[in-house]
């Protein structure tokens, strides 16, 4: 099962850690799922969300913050949300929230994986399942992203991305030889509604160079411009 996990605790860094998952329900480690993060403050488009089978809301630490995701899910996302939230925080719960259940930071991974498959079989038949298999793969300058998997390889070698680096890769790719202003990916990545500036966009793109090692070269940076995917030599202005 694919899991979006939203939460404002980070990773640990360290391979095979699931970081954040592991301090709201720890007892989730011990599940096979495949995990995925996200900010609770980041808007999910729908199309992403539907990559996913469920959608995990972390509850345990500001459940104002909680809230806001909920409610922010609520507009246009058919994927099936989880809240994982203290006892002390129960009593503020109520249907406005839009959860299909509510797990307790110490439940079990009986427990767990029980109330994951409730909520998942409560989806229309094909779900996120059929979704994320018609969205297909991008391939492109040795560049290979599945969608249905959430992975992204170059030459062979899996890349290690955060939720809005794959975004950003994906969108890339999918438009080789173009390039776009700052204006435009944060629109495109991060949604109409993303009140950051365009620094985040050299940020993450920082970070995929980096994590693209010898390949950094495939996003390029046109001056004044923007950047743009696998762009021919004599096209690129840095």
């Amino acid at each position: 099962m694919q899991l979006l996990c939203l939460t404002d605790v980070p990773r640990s860094g360290i391979p095979g850690s699931t970081g954040g998952a592991a301090t709201m329900l720890p007892g989730l480690e011990l599940l096979s799922h495949e995990l995925r993060f996200s900010p609770l403050a980041v808007k999910i488009l729908p199309s992403a969300a539907a990559r996913f089978d469920l959608l995990l809301i972390d509850g345990t630490g500001d459940a104002r913050r909680a809230r806001a995701a909920c409610l922010e899910l609520l507009r246009d996302c058919p994927t099936p949300r989880l809240l994982v939230a203290s006892q002390a925080t129960l009593p503020a719960i109520t249907p406005e929230w839009g959860v299909a259940d509510v797990l307790l930071p110490e439940a079990s991974p009986a427990e767990i994986e029980l109330r994951l498959r409730l909520a998942v079989g409560g989806t229309p038949a094909g779900g996120a399942a059929a979704s994320a298999s018609e969205a297909g793969a991008v391939s492109s300058a040795g560049v290979e992203i599945d969608e249905s998997t959430f992975t992204a390889r170059v030459h062979n070698r899996t890349l290690d991305l955060t939720y809005k680096e794959f975004e950003l890769l994906h969108f890339l790719a999918k438009h080789p030889g173009r390039v776009f202003t700052r204006d435009q990916l944060l629109s495109e990545v991060w949604g109409t509604d993303y009140f950051g500036g365009v620094r985040t966009v050299d940020v993450h793109v920082r970070r995929l160079r980096a994590k693209l090692g010898d390949h950094e070269a495939l996003i390029s940076t046109v001056r004044g411009v923007g950047y743009g995917f696998a762009r021919a030599r004599n096209q690129e202005d840095e």
